[in-house]
């Protein structure tokens, strides 16, 4: 959940919580603080904000392709290839999911490079799980591909 900070309603607020002291015994005196020194204050001490929206196949992503793929999406030199721009990633979405489901042995060339690495098939993998790893990498690494829809996953699992 977002927070929002809204200054005129905390100073209105903390005005009033201070109106509300100076008229409680003669205990303190209470400084006046500027609302800026006053938001700075808060903004500074408030708990961090809530973790952006994470992407559905980044678990798959993490579960199934990160340890050759790297978190950055990098690849390992000679073995498995990058996913960022210039990549498969930008492939027809038709030969990701084949590649997905039957795996890919062999020499591949990416970006000029050379790769000797083993994919292996992931067709335990669901419709949904395929789809949503497929939009992941296409949407992440600094590619801004279409995502991959389940039923196209559907049809190229059924041969269709």
């Amino acid at each position: 959940m977002k927070r929002i900070f809204n200054p005129l309603i905390f100073s209105i607020l903390f005005g009033l919580s201070l109106i509300s002291c100076q008229n409680n015994a003669k205990k303190k005196k209470v400084e006046s603080v500027s609302s800026e020194q006053l938001a700075k204050e808060i903004s500074e001490n408030l708990p961090g904000q809530t973790a952006e929206i994470v992407h559905p196949g980044k678990a798959v992503y993490t579960k199934y392709c990160l340890t050759c793929h790297q978190a950055d999406g990098s690849g390992v030199p000679g073995m498995h290839p990058p996913l960022g721009p210039g990549s498969w990633a930008g492939k027809d979405p038709k030969e990701l999911i084949a590649i997905m489901m039957k795996g890919l042995s062999g020499k591949i060339e990416v970006n000029g490079e050379i790769y000797k690495g083993f994919m292996p098939s992931h067709a335990q993998l669901t419709d949904q799980e395929i789809a949503d790893v497929l939009s992941y990498m296409r949407s992440s690494f600094g590619n801004s591909f279409d995502p991959v829809d389940a039923e196209l996953v559907k049809k190229v699992r059924s041969g269709k």
